[in-house]
Parts: structure tokens; C-alpha cells; sequence
């Protein structure tokens, strides 16, 4: 499997959709999370850019997930939907996540602390 390079993270309440790229925007990973194995599975990852949209829950895992060693940041929903190629589902956000956050131009915030 090739290097994962850029992860877009869906939230939801009780299960989070994965969405990991490597360097060349390929798509190397598509997992289905519950909430609880969100931490385990991040601990094992190298480390990487982990993006999500911006929301009330973002901060906090944000933080969490930034203490295990990945640089995250926080996409304002707007920029994402563009991104958006098929039918609306969680699987497709974390996929446009992912990809907006490999845009060049991109300069997302950080979680606030």
C-alpha cells in the first residue's frame, strides 16, 4: 500500500467515515469508524495530515488526534462542498475533505486549544 499522505475525516455521532490519499491524490484507504475506535486506529497511523470539516466536534478531536502526532486542520464546510462529486453521504464528505485539503492554495486552521 502506498504512503497515506492526507485523510479527510467525516464526523457523525456514532460513526466516522476515513478517507486516506497518498502523495499523487490516489485513494489508498476507505474505512468505516466507530466513535470509539477513532483514537486506536489514529495512534497507528503515521503520522499525516488530518483534515475535517469545521464544527463543534472538530475541535475537540482535532486536539485529540493532533496529541498522537498528525498535523490537523479544519476545513470550513463551504470549501468543501465543491468538492462534493456524487450524492451526498458521509463516505463522499470524507473523500471531498481529503481533497480539499491537498489543494495548494489551502490554508486551514488549526484546532483552537
Amino acid at each position: 500500500m502506498s504512503e497515506i499522505t492526507t485523510v479527510g475525516l467525516d464526523l457523525a455521532k456514532n460513526v466516522f467515515q476515513v478517507h486516506g490519499a497518498d502523495g499523487a491524490g490516489r485513494a489508498v484507504l476507505r474505512k468505516k469508524l466507530r466513535q470509539a475506535q477513532a483514537l486506536e486506529f489514529f495512534s497507528q497511523l503515521p503520522s499525516c495530515v488530518v483534515a475535517m470539516e469545521a464544527c463543534g466536534g472538530a475541535h475537540f478531536w482535532g486536539r485529540e488526534i493532533g496529541k498522537l502526532g498528525h498535523d490537523v486542520r479544519l476545513i470550513p464546510p463551504a470549501y468543501v462542498k465543491p468538492f462534493v462529486k456524487r450524492q451526498k453521504n458521509d463516505a463522499a464528505d470524507a473523500e471531498a475533505i481529503c481533497e480539499a485539503a491537498q489543494r495548494p492554495s489551502a490554508s486551514w486552521s488549526a484546532p483552537a486549544d
